[in-house]
């Protein structure tokens, strides 16, 4: 059990030694991953837009004197929310924008958030034009608080804040990309310098022999470099002579 987990200790730490000696292609790989990244998030993929408009949802004939008040403002908060993303609401603001889009494309654009404990609702639209995102959001809020107060027959509730026009796209995050293509290209090039690392049976060193014919290496012959050059120059010379004899 020893000598196994020895084994395996040897061949991991000769895995990390092999992904050392390739270090310049694994940093090629990463700055090329990222590289790839930063240009498909620059070029291909389009900025999205996001503004938010605010609706308080107590009225004037409510207040939060009562526990029965504060109830119902939770339950008028949770009507609210399916409301604004509702035909009743969304297409009329699709028709005062005069927006060139469906309903079911409006509606996916258009998220509802309420924050536990208050009666206040957030509308924020998402769009690649930083003006429809504003002008959406703003018209969502005057229109829903419209046709609540038609439905419920009260008073409208209260905007709380008004839709701004963003200056600034909220995805793509190009540094998250970025990150994300230099570690997928880190990834690939250790899987594929490691795939062949395990797959290359060739017996380079004597430890080789040892490894895998279990055979034991009496002395290593050393090869001089001068000497190593001639025989690559004699076997490039055999095969050319080789390729001409064959034409």
């Amino acid at each position: 059990m020893e000598n196994k987990w020895q084994e395996d200790e040897i061949d991991l730490l000769e895995l990390l030694d092999v992904l050392r000696r390739k270090f310049l292609v694994i940093l090629l790989a990463l700055v090329l991953g990222a590289g790839v990244m930063a240009s498909y998030t620059i070029f291909l993929v389009t900025p999205m837009y996001e503004s938010t408009s605010m609706l308080y949802i107590l009225t004037s004939s409510t207040s939060i004197t009562s526990l029965a008040d504060i109830q119902l403002g939770t339950q008028l908060t949770n009507d609210y929310a399916i409301l604004v993303k509702s035909r009743t609401v969304v297409e009329p603001v699709i028709e005062n924008l005069g927006l060139n889009m469906s309903y079911e494309t409006a509606k996916n654009m258009i998220s509802i958030e309420n924050q536990s404990n208050t009666r206040i609702i957030y509308i924020t639209v998402k769009s690649d034009v930083p003006q429809t995102a504003m002008n959406m959001a703003n018209e969502l809020a005057a229109v829903t608080a419209e046709k609540m107060a038609e439905v419920m027959k009260t008073d409208e509730p209260s905007i709380v804040d008004h839709a701004v026009l963003p200056t600034k796209p909220v995805s793509p995050s190009l540094k998250k990309n970025i990150a994300i293509g230099a570690l997928i290209g880190a990834v690939l090039a250790c899987a594929v310098i490691i795939i062949q690392h395990l797959l290359d049976d060739t017996i380079k060193t004597s430890e080789d022999v040892d490894k895998y014919l279990q055979l034991t290496t009496l002395g290593v012959i050393p090869v001089k470099e001068g000497e190593q050059t001639t025989r690559k120059k004699k076997k490039k010379k055999a095969h050319r002579s080789s390729s001409r004899k064959a034409g």
